[in-house]
């Protein structure tokens, strides 16, 4: 597919040049798109892709106006479907979830936790970014994408990612999980620690009091889950975030300055790769009282060594390069080029490192707390729901098999994000 200039992209949409298929929406002839070498497929996912953005040129009055009281009403009114949907539909969410706990939130003052505080916070900051955003499409980025003399990679590499509809989804899911996990307290139908009558309510299979059932305490697996889901995403993104922070400090460094430091580095990094993942957490985990800080600690300063190799890669192939050259004959010093040249080149097979890593964290925590090496009973988490309900398999399914499918989709979420990433980020993918 051939792209056409920035520049006539941004005239055609402000009116001052001639309209392009993609933008008009309507179907361009065959000897047209034959000429251009634009199959029907991919032309149908550019427009997906541009319709996905912030409208270019003057906007009526009355969107604003229409965004101001409804976010999103504005954009469908001048026919910005892509962008106006998603802001509608999280605007009118948002304000489900305040409508449905407003006894909830009316109680914070007067015995709240801090979680529901938090949750509160939350809710607050979700409607108001979910305004702003609103009205920032309408009102700031037409001028400023009129005023942009091009497309800059990340921009070119979010309408790729856009056009990955399976990506797409993967990503919704991601969401709509840490946005369930920050308002548990307010989403939450039960206390998710609290014993109930064993003899009455324990194994109660699925029904409308309890929509997924509860285990042989009595307690609600659904209340349980969503508790579970803020344990299980916030050990995932923080261990990553640690693993990916050191990885690719060691590997810049080691990648920039060679020789001995390199080789030391790397012989390091090899001999961490070679103790068994595993065995070294669980032993670490053993030696140490199981918390959430020990934990994060232990899975993000053993994942490092494979973000170290991909960025000592890259670095080594830039660190000869015209730019890196210039900066040395400026008299940078190390850590600043490291820090302001290298690093920012060297992120994009980061942050796919990073999304993928996000999955195999959760995996890998579930799996110590289905083995009783995690957080201890009664906080819930995906991996120890599933271990209490292997005891009643056949009887009581329903306490294992919820917490092991929300495993699966939140890691086929995070690795079809990794992969939608990793073809918009790198142009030897692109289509």
């Amino acid at each position: 597919m051939t792209d056409e200039s920035p520049r006539t992209e941004l005239e055609a949409a402000a009116g001052r040049g001639p309209t392009p298929p993609e933008r008009a929406g309507g179907a361009a002839p065959a000897a047209g798109a034959a000429a251009s070498g634009v199959v029907p497929g991919q032309a149908a996912a550019e427009r997906g892709a541009l319709a996905a953005e912030a409208p270019i040129g003057p906007v009526p009055r009355v969107a604003l106006v229409a965004s101001a009281l409804l976010p999103g009403a504005g954009h469908l009114l001048i026919g910005a479907w892509g962008r106006g949907v998603p802001l509608l539909f999280a605007w009118g969410v948002q304000l489900a979830v305040a409508f449905l706990a407003r006894g909830r939130i009316l109680a914070v003052r007067a015995n709240g936790s801090l979680d529901d505080y938090v949750a509160v916070a939350a809710l607050a900051l979700g409607l108001g970014v979910v305004w702003a955003l609103a009205l920032r499409d309408l009102v700031v980025a037409p001028r400023r994408a009129l005023r942009r003399p091009g497309d800059s990679q990340w921009r070119i590499a979010a309408r790729h990612f856009r056009r990955n509809r399976v990506a797409l989804a993967g990503l919704a899911v991601i969401v709509v999980l840490y946005f369930v996990a920050v308002l548990a307290p307010l989403i939450a139908p039960y206390d998710p620690i609290a014993q109930q009558d064993i003899v009455r309510t324990a194994y109660l299979p699925p029904s409308s009091e309890h929509w997924l059932g509860t285990d042989r305490f009595g307690r609600d697996v659904l209340s349980r889950m969503i508790y579970g889901a803020r344990v299980s995403l916030s050990i995932g993104f923080i261990a990553t975030a640690i693993s990916v922070t050191v990885g690719t400090l060691i590997g810049a460094v080691a990648g920039y300055l060679g020789g001995r430091v390199d080789a030391a580095l790397m012989r390091f990094t090899d001999m961490v790769l070679s103790f068994p993942r595993l065995i070294l957490l669980i032993l670490v985990v053993a030696l140490f009282e199981p918390s959430l800080t020990v934990i994060i600690a232990v899975l993000g300063l053993t994942q490092w060594p494979g973000t170290t190799r991909i960025v000592r890669g890259e670095v080594l192939s830039l660190r000869e390069r015209e730019f890196i050259q210039a900066a040395r004959v400026l008299g940078m010093s190390g850590p600043r080029i490291i820090l302001r040249h290298l690093v920012p080149n060297v992120l994009a097979p980061v942050i796919v490192t990073a999304t993928l890593g996000i999955g195999n964290t959760i995996v890998l925590e579930a799996g110590l707390s289905f083995l009783g090496l995690g957080l201890p009973p009664p906080t819930p988490t995906w991996g120890s729901m599933v271990n209490e309900g292997r005891e009643n398999l056949l009887g009581a399914w329903w306490v294992s098999t919820f917490p092991g499918l929300a495993i699966v989709f939140t890691v086929l979420a995070f690795n079809l994000v990794g992969d939608g990433l990793r073809d918009a980020l790198d142009p030897r993918l692109r289509r």
